[in-house]
């Protein structure tokens, strides 16, 4: 699969950065858990992506900024302090990683005139301003005049026009992409633009609706979609079969019964699972049956496909030279209904092709199931992810330079 990027990247500024100063936009956005009476950090994960491009720019003697949000703050919660964060990326680095006590401002200007070469400066919560998300000119402004470099490396942002994703590209003199977004955005694009065949994609969760732009983008170019996960009940619902007590999204009907005429004359077979497994209630402790069909009974709600389509959905995966994953089969959060999900993810660690994982629940789940080191992919951007396969154009990466 050939890498698809028309953007430069940090490699392309790094013989220039000695000295300079480079704000690089990362995706530090990582999940926090109380030890004692500290606040620690509890998946390094998306900040284990940062270090690469950070590493880079610290070797190439750049006095390096990092920016990043953290949740949803209201106003400065300070439990959402990228403090911990800041820590871990030092450890990660093997050196201080400095904490500035905003995103901008003249202390946060103190501290950044105050840096040599190779240096770290961590700068506290974007979204501690509310101009951030608002994509503020006068907040991208300040940000700008940081900075003589921008990087942005933060692909599970890129699909947002913030002040520290698109805004501030416009207040610096070269504007580039991390090594992670470059990754990212090569492989995604990949999928879509240049795929090896068979292409076989899996799509999972509650909704159709969030689903159904990705549905008609693989259907031009996919050989098959595997559908799973609560939103294969609103395909059943239009086909009218009975769904007893499982959740059917009411929109998502018409918009499901139009993939399924769509998918008849575009080359790409669209699958529904052909067996499920039932629980009474939404609990890891509710009465549990598997059922051989896809007519569930009044009082039951299918929480997982069955064993049958579990085989099947893993044999095509296996087969398959390049395979696209959003969205678990089931319930997988709860023991007696994750083996779906979990065949599916042992089949994407076993298979010989190319494997992608388009972030969000499916990347929680391959993680959970420890699968995470065996797919060709990973992605930090379940809603990034999904924006580039249906097509759209990410904002964070279209306001970077052009090669």
């Amino acid at each position: 699969m050939p890498p698809v990027f028309d953007k430069k990247t940090v490699r392309d500024i790094a013989p220039d950065v000695a000295g300079k100063r480079v704000l690089v936009r990362a995706d530090l956005n990582a999940p926090l858990k109380e030890e004692g009476d500290a606040i620690v950090v509890s998946d390094d994960a998306r900040i284990a992506g940062s270090v690469p491009t950070i590493k880079l720019l610290v070797e190439s003697g750049a006095k390096v900024i990092v920016c990043s949000h953290l949740g949803r703050p209201k106003d400065h919660d300070p439990k959402l302090s990228l403090a911990p964060v800041a820590a871990r990326l030092g450890e990660l680095l093997g050196k201080p990683v400095q904490l500035a006590p905003a995103l901008v401002g003249p202390e946060v200007e103190a501290l950044v005139d105050g840096l040599g070469a190779g240096d770290v400066l961590l700068l506290e919560n974007s979204r501690y301003e509310v101009g951030e998300t608002k994509n503020d000119p006068e907040l991208a402004a300040q940000l700008g005049r940081l900075a003589d470099f921008y990087v942005n490396d933060a692909f599970g942002a890129a699909h947002r026009a913030h002040a520290t994703t698109e805004g501030v590209t416009h207040h610096v003199g070269s504007a580039v992409a991390g090594l992670l977004l470059e990754k990212e955005v090569s492989t995604l694009r990949g999928i879509i633009e240049a795929p090896e065949h068979p292409l076989v994609v899996v799509l999972g969760g509650a909704k159709v609706s969030d689903k159904v732009a990705v549905i008609d983008s693989f259907l031009k170019v996919a050989d098959a979609i595997l559908i799973g996960g609560a939103m294969a009940f609103s395909f059943y619902t239009a086909q009218g079969h009975k769904t007893g007590n499982s959740l059917v999204e009411e929109a998502g009907v018409a918009l499901a019964a139009k993939a399924l005429e769509d998918a008849k004359d575009s080359g790409c077979e669209l699958v529904l699972p052909t067996d499920l497994v039932l629980g009474r209630e939404f609990s890891a402790d509710t009465e549990v049956q598997e059922l051989d069909g896809v007519d569930v009974p009044d009082d039951w709600m299918g929480l997982d496909i069955g064993p049958k389509s579990a085989a099947d959905y893993a044999a095509r995966v296996k087969s398959a030279a390049t395979v696209f994953w959003n969205g678990p089969m089931g319930a997988f959060e709860l023991a007696p209904f994750a083996a779906g999900t979990r065949t599916v993810a042992q089949a994407m660690a076993d298979a010989d092709g190319v494997t992608v994982v388009g972030g969000g629940d499916s990347a929680a789940a391959i993680a959970e199931f420890g699968f995470a080191d065996d797919v060709t992919h990973l992605s930090t951007g379940g809603g990034a992810a999904l924006e580039l396969v249906e097509g759209k154009e990410l904002p964070g990466v279209e306001a970077l330079n052009n090669v």
